[in-house]
């Protein structure tokens, strides 16, 4: 063959082999797809969710782009048959989802728009508030004193060591209080009572800050019919167990508090000496102990100077000079979160002045509780079905609780193939938390945004959003939806998962069964929100499982406009799973109180209203082979 023929040759082989190449490897693929208008949407919402990165959601990516969920809420048209209470409520909803779409709108495009920081930044930068000047000392507004209706004081940097609250008030005379109404309603009881607490920050809509310190004196009494000091904590609307002075000295064997008693003793029978409290007199005569004579430190119209000090190990409370009570510091509680003093109830307050406060921002500031260190980020995405799917729901200010699940149990799915886990956050209409945000989702990588702004109500939309999750991006065999504040044994729910036959409709966690709506209080339903007498069967919302096929089922309905959205979302989840029940095929109930709701106890699967400090002390009992409580709030 000629040397210009064979060369020729040579350079169309070649050509012809570039060109398959780029046909195999470099050229977008086109196919015809007979696909169903849903499934093209699905396809188009598998899209979204990448939030604007080119990768497939299945493949392991390099890069951490901000993940968006692509949930929303449109108008929904109801059936002929639907009642007219039941067309109400889907229509506050629509409009409570519509209002917190568009009020969401003009963040999440700032956030999309703003350049993501480098790999290597190592903190989030300071904010305003993170610089703002901190005080030694403040006092009560004059304005507050007058009004008569409470009084609030603001502490800018939280409390320290030696940080001394002073009080200058009156208790108000008895007044009385109906126990109920009707014919056979007890008599008014007269009661004469005030609150001193240390608040936290406010966490989430619809919810009140935490009660660091909860102060409360009780002058005409409780239940006792004897004057009281009770003093607790609450943390996510949850009380612990109060401590209760009586006016009996704390036993000797009691845990003192920096050295001091936890109760002091005062006369319990006023000016009415009772057989018993004349023995008590002569018994501590006979083993030389003096009598007590120290009155109740409070009554109805004398003034009193309450001062309370912070001491190393807990709360000191003195009145008019004399040691009352101490109250220890509770584990998940820190000095510095304590960023306002209230006082409120049956007192004229006359002065307030907070002294020896930290001049500096604390240490453990919200955002600086983020360590951006390499280990807490999250793993690539699996390019394979998962066995479980964790979804957290989380509020964007709650840097603390994130930081704490990356560096306890959440570890276990940085070491397993089988689970993958991602917090679910709604925007803050703070512009500087939205912007931190951002930063800890670009670097940690495991935060999906749902965007609209946080509302209790619309907390649904966030379970919509990990169920979509769960089904489009990392597709799973099981689902679980917890909160933020939720210590999870992850080795735990998948032993009772896998002892599960295949194929089968689960749902698994501590059931509720024939619970009632309740129609007054603070967590009233009205007949409009929800006409039926009793709720189906709903497993408590910290903590529980679903089967893919209820989850595909659920997002289905939810495309089309038909799911029953509710605002409290275990019952909506129990409504979801009851129609799959009677309309799909059989789903088994699972329930185990080890699921638990009220907080935690030995031998949990998950333990609900864990503070940050808890969960990693939960996190090390669990790594040396205890599944043990932490110490009570």
């Amino acid at each position: 063959m000629p040397p210009k023929r064979a060369c020729r040759l040579a350079l169309l082989a070649a050509a012809a082999a570039y060109l398959l190449f780029l046909l195999l490897f470099e050229l977008p693929s086109f196919s015809v797809s007979t696909a169903s208008p849903r499934l093209a949407q699905a396809a188009t919402r598998r899209e979204l969710l990448r939030a604007s990165s080119a990768r497939s959601p299945l493949r392991p990516r390099t890069s951490a782009p901000l993940a968006v969920s692509s949930v929303r809420v449109h108008r929904r048209a109801t059936s002929s048959s639907s009642s007219a209470s039941a067309a109400a409520a889907i229509s506050s909803i629509d409009a409570s989802a519509a209002a917190a779409f568009a009020a969401a709108a003009p963040h999440l495009a700032r956030l999309l728009s703003a350049p993501a920081p480098p790999s290597s930044a190592p903190s989030p930068s300071p904010t305003a508030a993170a610089s703002a000047s901190c005080p030694a000392t403040v006092s009560a507004p004059r304005d507050q004193l007058a009004s008569g209706a409470g009084v609030a004081v603001d502490l800018p940097c939280g409390m320290a060591v030696g940080s001394r609250l002073t009080v200058v008030a009156r208790p108000r005379a008895a007044r009385p209080e109906v126990a109920g109404a009707g014919d056979g309603a007890a008599p008014p009881v007269m009661v004469s009572q005030f609150m001193l607490e240390l608040l936290g920050t406010k966490a989430v809509q619809g919810e009140e800050p935490p009660r660091i310190l909860h102060f409360n004196p009780r002058i005409r009494g409780d239940f006792s019919a004897r004057p009281v000091i009770e003093l607790n904590t609450c943390y996510r609307m949850q009380w612990a167990q109060p401590q209760r002075c009586e006016g009996w000295q704390s036993r000797p064997d009691d845990d003192t508090v920096d050295g001091e008693l936890k109760c002091d003793e005062w006369i319990r029978d006023g000016n009415n000496e009772t057989q018993e409290s004349r023995m008590k007199r002569w018994l501590n005569r006979l083993i030389g102990r003096p009598k007590v004579n120290r009155p109740y430190p409070f009554a109805e119209g004398k003034r009193f100077v309450l001062v309370i000090t912070a001491g190393l190990e807990g709360y000191h409370v003195n009145v008019d000079g004399r040691h009352v009570t101490s109250f220890p510091y509770r584990t998940g509680y820190n000095l510095e979160d304590a960023t306002q003093l209230s006082l409120k109830g049956d007192i004229d307050v006359e002065s307030v002045l907070a002294g020896s406060l930290p001049t500096s921002p604390p240490t453990s500031a919200t955002r600086s509780y983020l360590e951006m260190s390499k280990q807490w980020k999250a793993s690539p995405l699996p390019t394979e079905p998962v066995e479980l799917f964790i979804g957290i729901l989380s509020s964007a200010n709650h840097f603390a609780e994130r930081m704490a699940v990356r560096k306890s149990w959440m570890i276990s799915t940085r070491r397993s193939s089988d689970v993958v886990a991602r917090f679910f956050v709604a925007l803050n209409g703070r512009n500087e938390v939205n912007e931190e945000l951002k930063k800890e989702a670009d670097y940690f990588g495991d935060i999906v945004i749902v965007p609209f702004m946080d509302n209790y109500d619309l907390v649904i939309l966030k379970t919509i959003a990990i169920v979509e999750y769960g089904v489009m991006v990392v597709p799973a065999k099981h689902i679980m939806k917890c909160d933020d504040d939720t210590f999870v044994r992850i080795e735990s729910v998948l032993d009772q998962v896998n002892k599960v036959p295949r194929g089968k409709s689960i749902y698994m966690g501590n059931i509720n069964y024939y619970h009632r709506p309740l129609r007054s209080g603070k967590w009233s339903v009205t007949y409009e929100e929800w006409p039926d007498e009793v709720y189906p069967p709903y497993a408590n919302g910290p903590g529980y499982v679903i089967s893919s096929d209820i989850a595909q089922y659920i997002l289905s309905e939810f495309d089309n406009k038909t799911l029953r959205l509710f605002k409290m979302e275990d019952v909506s989840m129990g409504t979801w799973v009851e129609k799959f029940h009677t309309t799909r095929q059989p789903v088994e109930y699972l329930h185990d109180v080890r699921f638990y709701q009220p907080g935690c106890f030995d031998g949990y699967f998950t333990a609900h209203y864990q503070s940050p400090q808890h969960m990693i002390c939960l996190w090390r009992k669990l790594q040396a082979g205890s599944a043990q409580c932490c110490n009570v709030r």
